[in-house]
């Protein structure tokens, strides 16, 4: 394997979020070198597929290891003279880690503190990498987006503790050691070649079976969906904007449009042309009232303004989902275990 010096390294480059921002460098003559473990939280046929069209590609050169082996990440970085590093990988879903706990421990913190040693010892001059919006709790919509300085001292699922303690590592390197970095609080992220343990997926692959859907918090819950195109542009644009040396940032990554989750569904059913049979349940443990954007400083550092609407996303969704054969993946949804951890 040859790897051209000097590459933007991006973590979880097979996952959603991580192919479309490798995808992005590229298309403006950035080389990348992508880092994943293709793990099997869901189906790895799409996590394959993802690969496949990233490594056609000139300039994009895959790595199939998991980065919580430190040494092997400390040589990538240091061998490749990588200087930029965008971090994406970690493990997903806030359900999922109320029975996987030790998965969290080891990709997202374990993870990260590797990323971070591998980034001190090899001179990079900028680490953009993920947050989350689960850092901000539980909270209720008031009128007001979620700011970057609001109190984030109640994470309600191991996934947002893991975090919000990755944030604080940062913290703590970006002083010691003086490597800037910017961390990015993604508020809910969907469309094409998205997660399927995502509501908006499984309810796709539901009602076009047929089957009920389980609509959690009675439909009583919001989120700031946010288009990936939109994420893409927030992410690039940051990692083009580090702070000054020995800063640290951390930046809300959003729509800053909440919209209920019944609407979510309606959409979703207009643009499938079928109905959905709604099964109501309780709040899950984990889960959170809503989640709503304040993407001001965002905003002044890069000019982020989201472009695409829901409506419009989900159609977008809707007609790749459509286009999807066996030829090119198998359906993701269509795994068991996979349905069971459905996010709503």
């Amino acid at each position: 394997m040859t790897i051209v010096l000097n590459p933007v390294l991006v973590t979880g480059a097979a996952g959603f979020i991580g192919m479309h921002v490798a995808e992005r460098l590229l298309d403006r003559g950035e080389v990348v070198v992508g880092v994943d473990n293709f793990n099997a939280y869901y189906d790895p046929a799409l996590k394959e597929a993802r690969a496949a069209r990233l490594e056609g590609r000139e300039g994009f050169t895959m790595v199939r290891a998991d980065i919580s082996e430190h040494e092997q990440m400390r040589d990538l970085v240091r061998d490749t003279g990588t200087r930029r590093i965008v971090h994406l990988a970690a493990q997903a879903g806030v359900r999922y880690s109320i029975d996987n706990p030790f998965a969290y421990e080891r990709s997202n913190l374990a993870g990260h503190l590797s990323i971070l040693e591998a980034a001190r010892h090899s001179g990079v001059t900028h680490l953009v990498y993920a947050s989350s919006s689960s850092v901000y709790g539980d909270r209720p919509l008031d009128g007001a987006g979620f700011r970057e300085d609001d109190p984030t001292v109640s994470p309600v699922s191991l996934y947002a503790a893991t975090k919000r303690s990755c944030e604080l590592l940062s913290q703590s390197y970006a002083k010691l050691y003086g490597f800037p970095q910017s961390g990015l609080r993604f508020f809910t992220v969907y469309g094409p070649w998205g997660r399927p343990d995502m509501a908006y997926f499984s309810f796709t692959e539901k009602i076009m079976r047929g089957e009920p859907i389980e609509v959690y918090g009675e439909g009583k819950m919001a989120r700031d969906f946010t288009y990936i195109d939109d994420i893409v542009d927030g992410v690039v644009g940051v990692l083009d904007a580090p702070p000054e040396r020995g800063g640290h940032e951390v930046y809300n990554i959003g729509d800053s449009s909440p919209v209920g989750l019944m609407e979510m569904i309606a959409t979703l059913e207009h643009h499938l042309g079928r109905e959905a049979v709604k099964v109501m349940r309780p709040m899950q443990p984990g889960d959170v009232t809503a989640t709503y954007a304040d993407i001001s400083k965002l905003n002044a550092l890069t000019g982020y303004a989201p472009q695409v609407p829901l409506k419009d996303g989900l159609d977008r969704f809707v007609e790749w989902w459509q286009s999807c054969s066996l030829d090119t993946h198998r359906r993701p949804g269509a795994d068991p275990a996979t349905e069971k951890r459905a996010q709503s």
